[in-house]
């Protein structure tokens, strides 16, 4: 396990099931009724601390977090691309299941988004209630235009794990946890994930930082695989790793709005995202726009993705179809909502889950 301390509160246990073992923190009184909170990308449990006290201190409830496959101390196994984020939302299946929590409070942010709405659409009689926290697109991250998630390229160019930063992915794997270079974690977490000039605690800081260097760096975990293309910017998922779960060429979660039951979904986010946005400064249509990338075709062939917009036009359908849905943007706020806008989503999601 790690040697990471944490706050007052909080504990840590393993969790053995039929398909790995998983490091969960948890907190919250034993009757109380339990919410499970599920990390993004480059991060883990360790990210959700606060708003697991608060929920549990404010609202008297059982809170579940645990680390994903090749995050903080959650087994490391090779990840299947091919088959989306499934691997991922059948492990808090197996999760949930060796705990027998059979109904229960869900949310996910940004990566973690993509895995528990793609849970919540093949269990949905499990989830009371769904919140989602600056996810990523229902199509997956990059490669695609219009509100319903149209391939750029039919190889899904411009998008997987060819699309990392070489140098940032070299830190990672060698664990720095130095402010040197702007590609250094430290530096990203707190240029892209809190909106400047937003930081926390040199303590938690130090605790986030672990968080992002527990990511398991390889082609078989973060960020994955690549395949050459002729399309540009010359490179195309391949069928291994995180990153490429989320190319559109695997991911498609539209299928959402025909589950029965349909929970209630409050999708929250802030309004100066970097990451998950309409101009995402991580989506090589932006980057191609900028100059950042060399030979962008241009806005016809390879636009930004509408990250956004296709969130909403698929919420929409779901409410069309029998559900409902609440959007709530927060004001001066980036892609960590919980940390930064700590007050306010904790408010937000103890009004949400209280109603349900």
């Amino acid at each position: 396990m790690t040697q990471v301390e944490f706050l007052p509160g909080i504990t840590q246990r393993r969790v053995v099931t039929g398909r790995l073992e998983i490091a969960s923190l948890e907190t919250g009184p034993s009757g109380g009724v339990p919410i499970v909170l599920v990390h993004g990308n480059i991060s883990s449990s360790w990210f959700f601390q606060e708003l697991m006290l608060a929920l549990a201190n404010e609202g008297g409830f059982k809170v579940y977090a645990p680390d994903m496959r090749g995050y903080g101390d959650t087994q490391t196994q090779p990840v299947d691309a091919t088959r989306g984020v499934r691997d991922f939302s059948d492990d808090l299946a197996s999760f949930v299941q060796e705990l027998g929590l059979t109904s229960f409070h869900l949310l996910g942010w940004s990566l973690g988004g993509n895995i528990v709405l793609q849970y919540t659409q093949d269990y949905p009689e499990t989830v009371r209630s769904l919140a989602l926290q600056a996810p990523g697109s229902p199509y997956g991250f990059g490669g695609t235009h219009g509100p319903d998630g149209q391939l750029n390229y039919p190889d899904g160019a411009g998008c997987g794990g060819g699309g990392v930063n070489p140098d940032f992915r070299q830190r990672i794997k060698e664990g720095d946890r130095s402010a040197d270079a702007p590609t250094s974690p430290r530096n990203i977490m707190n240029s892209f994930y809190f909106k400047p000039p937003f930081k926390v605690s040199p303590e938690l800081e130090e605790v986030y930082v672990s968080a992002m260097l527990s990511t398991k760096e390889g082609d078989q975990n973060w960020p994955g695989d690549l395949a050459p293309s002729e399309n540009w910017p010359n490179v195309a998922p391949g069928p291994n790793g995180v990153n490429n779960t989320l190319a559109p060429t695997y991911l498609n979660q539209s299928g959402i709005v025909d589950i029965s039951p349909k929970p209630d979904i409050l999708w929250y986010r802030g309004d100066s995202d970097q990451i998950v946005s309409d101009n995402s400064l991580f989506d090589f249509g932006v980057l191609g726009q900028l100059g950042a990338v060399p030979g962008w075709p241009g806005e016809e062939v390879f636009p930004a993705q509408p990250m956004i917009g296709q969130m909403r036009a698929l919420l929409e359908k779901y409410q069309a179809n029998g559900g409902q849905y609440h959007e709530e943007v927060l004001a001066d706020c980036g892609h960590t909502p919980h940390l930064e806008k700590a007050g306010e989503v904790t408010r937000l999601l103890l009004d949400f889950f209280k109603a349900h």
